[in-house]
């Protein structure tokens, strides 16, 4: 081994550091494995120390890849390859006999085909949509791990169809189905066949995976169900699917076989990365101040924080009427207890584990069990926040109210000057504008989280960092990174960039400190001047526990702002204040006997009151009480008699132009069959071409009606990512033609609609629409591969004496004469005539 020249790979990737070494037989001598979470210089440091002695003193050549190796290997000089050259090189080494590789990273994904001597690469662009960063970022709504994900959907029963392009827009997809009761195990699943469809439809662009299929990189290597469902998805054979046992390490094998240059041993790299601390982490341009410019800076700001504090009694020492309010928020519960002089004698802040009525429930009977014996009693309750109705409902709380006005009310009572409120939670965002006592305008953020809790808590996580933790990093850091104010999976490309140039964890978080004001500035209120905010303006909210995130707002402002010790309880404070300010004569609220042994229902039915046939969501409690979601009315809440419709105009369109045709039999059809596809604009023209072939002697076949399944069954040939779903579905349609063996379908171009009214400005299809068809054909290979004869002519729709010349040339195979084409015309035209007058 001393005389022994060794090459070594060194794959430094988004999330992890790969270091592998090899013999000169390309045997693996060592390799080992570590995430680096954000601190890319001390994890290759930590790796190298890591080696056995005996590897530290050897000769070896050595290279890196990765994306986050381009910017240390050329400080350091040592050679660098680009990582799917790297991974093609592992491949026709180890695995000459593959077609395919599919490699899943942290935050990339790359597919590479072989072609003999050539290979075509193909890789995802910024989104980080679809790979094991989504994984995870999946795997905290269900609140486990990516391993947590493969072990519940080992059981599932049902796949949801869930985006994968968007971490944002899955949850929007996921979030629903945990609400409506659906099992983890199903929702697990849709998640890794999420990352399927992700891959095949978007990364493959139309280019079918075929053949021997490997797969590589660590979610696939610690992920079984992942790869299971590729396997299923691409319908791949035992001996087609190629799984190394070191399919995590082979970029890093492929850098080391690509290793050459100067001789070096570990130890002297080791030195070579440890000289590098030395250097500026990144590029002063991309910098944003510190946070704080030394400790006093700091001890100073926490203690003029400080000064606003609500004022605290034990529980055991208060006396009689108390007031509740609970803010049951999109993820966490927040309760707070005053008396009669709005002192808190009871706070609780909390996760609600995806179930907020069972943990309202929970801080209800610890207060009850805490309650002094004599003395003291809850007199009025108010809820708030996202579950407001439902625990209203439940636990017969006095009064429920929306959010801005509970926060209102707890900002006013520590500064009746309140002037404006800015409130972050986990997963939404107000902005609340007073004036003269009165709120005078209200901002929410929209459907994406962005800048949110939720958001820095996923980054954290990503980093395996708890939230106190990363948040403690900005405090001193020294060049925060100035990364915009961007979503969520864009976000992460600019991190990955900022990792390259070498800046710290802590950099990193004091510069998403800065992001979360950004983002709430910039592109929620949309400020102008933040001299619009007035001079009393208030922060609350969880998300402003942070310390930097606060410290952001103030630098971005540029003037003090007021946070509460309680920020995170503010919406439950102030409800608690509307309580007691609204007391009755006696409370309804559930007391601790029924609370004792309170248990509810849930079921789930469809709505018959018309014909949106909403989901329904029916929680019983024990007196029978029931409480109903999912409704897009309000007429079932108030059992009102729903106007029913009896006639569907979209039902009956639907049925009229696909049902009410029926397809000649097969023995009176002297031409055979011809497959049209229900798509795009037959959905207006079939009447027409189902006459006319009829008429010419032909059994129409119709593709099935559009489903999921359906559309998955085309998604290995779809070539663009930004394609509309509608045109998408085709490739379905034509695949389902193909499956039930039809060998000739007709599905033209038609640049141009029949003009319906004369002074019409135009009368044609969009580019999607008038040349679709061009697509299928060149993206389509099974159409050749089978003999299909696909028709695909442009036509000249608008006009009937072209068309059916045109007609006469592209349908001459069936020899079917001007005489018959003329006649059929006439009967395909009276048909189209007849539906468009209906």
């Amino acid at each position: 081994m001393e005389h022994e020249i060794l090459s070594a790979g060194l794959d430094i990737g988004s999330t992890t550091v790969k270091l592998s070494i090899l013999n000169k037989n390309n045997e693996p001598v060592y390799c080992s494995y570590k995430r680096h979470q954000s601190d890319l210089l001390n994890t290759v440091i930590s790796l190298i120390d890591e080696t056995p002695e005996k590897l530290k003193t050897t000769n070896l050549t050595i290279c890196t890849t990765g994306s986050g190796a381009i910017d240390l290997s050329h400080k350091a000089n040592i050679y660098f390859e680009q990582e799917v050259i790297a991974c093609t090189k592992a491949i026709r080494t180890f695995l000459q006999k593959v077609d395919v590789a599919i490699e899943l990273g942290g935050e990339d994904a790359k597919i590479t085909f072989f072609d003999n001597a050539s290979t075509d690469q193909r890789m995802n662009e910024t989104c980080a949509g679809g790979t094991g960063a989504f994984i995870d970022q999946m795997a905290q709504a269900l609140k486990t791990d990516a391993a947590g994900i493969n072990k519940l959907s080992k059981n599932h029963k049902t796949v949801y169809p869930i985006a994968a392009r968007c971490g944002v827009f899955a949850k929007t997809d996921i979030m629903p189905l945990l609400n409506e009761g659906a099992a983890k195990e199903d929702i697990a699943a849709s998640i890794l066949q999420a990352v399927v469809n992700q891959t095949i439809g978007n990364l493959a662009r139309g280019r079918i995976i075929r053949g021997n299929v490997c797969f590589l990189g660590g979610p696939l290597f610690f992920l079984s169900e992942l790869r299971n469902f590729f396997i299923k998805s691409l319908k791949l054979k035992p001996e087609n699917v190629f799984f190394p046992d070191n399919a995590h390490f082979f970029v890093s094998f492929g850098a080391a076989l690509l290793s050459r240059g100067n001789k070096i041993t570990l130890k002297s790299l080791k030195e070579k990365f440890k000289n590098l601390k030395d250097k500026p982490s990144h590029k002063a341009a991309e910098v944003l101040p510190p946070l704080f410019a030394n400790e006093k800076d700091y001890e100073t700001f926490i203690q003029r924080h400080n000064e606003t504090s609500a004022v605290k009694v034990k529980l055991k020492d208060v006396e009689g009427d108390l007031f509740l309010g609970v803010d049951a928020g999109s993820t966490t519960t927040k309760a707070v207890l005053i008396n009669k002089d709005e002192w808190i004698a009871y706070s609780y802040y909390g996760s609600n584990d995806g179930n907020p009525l069972q943990s309202v429930v929970n801080v209800l009977k610890n207060i009850y069990e805490k309650l002094p014996y004599s003395g003291a009693h809850i007199a009025g309750s108010c809820v708030t926040g996202y579950g407001e109705a439902l625990i209203k409902a439940a636990l017969n709380f006095d009064h429920g109210e929306v959010e801005t006005i509970a926060h209102y009310k707890a900002a006013y009572h520590f500064n009746p000057k309140v002037s404006f409120i800015l409130d972050i939670g986990g997963q939404d965002m107000k902005c609340i504008y007073v004036k003269n006592g009165l709120i005078n305008k209200i901002v929410l953020n929209e459907a994406c989280s962005s800048g949110c809790g939720s958001f820095m808590q996923n980054f954290a996580q990503s980093l395996n960092y708890t939230m106190q933790n990363f948040a403690q990093l900005a405090l001193f850091a020294k060049n925060p990174a100035d990364l915009g104010s961007r979503c969520t999976v864009f976000m992460n490309s600019k991190i990955k960039q900022v990792q390259k140039e070498g800046a710290s964890a802590g950099d990193i978080s004091a510069g998403l400190d800065y992001s979360v004001i950004k983002n709430a500035l910039y592109k929620v209120i949309k400020i102008n001047n933040p001299e619009e905010f007035g001079g009393h303006i208030f922060v609350q909210g969880g998300t402003f526990f942070n310390n930097g995130v606060l410290r952001a707002a103030e630098i971005l402002l540029k003037t003090e702002v007021i946070r509460p010790d309680i920020a995170g309880l503010m919406g439950a404070f102030g409800a608690a204040i509307i309580a007691l300010q609204n007391k009755k004569s006696s409370t309804s609220l559930i007391s601790k006997v029924k609370l004792a042994g309170f248990v509810c229902r849930m079921r789930n039915t469809r709505c018959k009151g018309c014909e949106n046939k909403c989901l329904l969501n029916i929680t019983v409690f024990p007196n029978d009480k029931t409480f109903i979601s999912g409704n897009r009315c309000e007429n079932v809440l108030q059992n009102k008699k729903v106007q029913s419709f009896a006639f569907n105009m979209f039902d009956y369109k639907y049925r009229r132009i696909f049902s009410y045709y029926k397809p000649l039999p097969l023995e009176k059809a002297p031409r055979g069959e011809i497959g049209i596809p229900r798509v795009l604009n037959m959905y207006e023209n079939y009447p027409f071409w189902f006459a006319l072939f009829t008429k010419l002697g032909f059994r129409v076949v119709l593709s099935d009606q559009s489903s999921n399944d359906l559309f998955n069954s085309g998604l290995d040939t779809i070539s663009s990512q930004t394609l509309c779903f509608p045109a998408k579905m085709v490739h379905g349609h034509i695949e389902n033609l193909v499956e039930k063996g039809i060998k000739a379908i007709f599905y033209p171009c038609i640049p141009y609609e029949v003009e319906e009214f004369k002074d019409v400005a135009n009368h044609y299809n969009c580019p999607i629409v008038g040349s679709y068809p061009e697509v299928i054909r060149l993206n389509m290979s099974v159409l050749e591969e089978k003999g299909i004869k696909f028709l695909q002519p442009f036509l000249p729709f608008d006009n009937i004496r072209r068309l059916t010349y045109r007609l006469v040339e592209e349908l001459k195979d069936f020899n079917i004469t001007k005489k018959d084409l003329v006649f059929a015309m006439f009967r395909a035209r009276a048909a189209l005539n007849l539906f468009k007058k209906i």
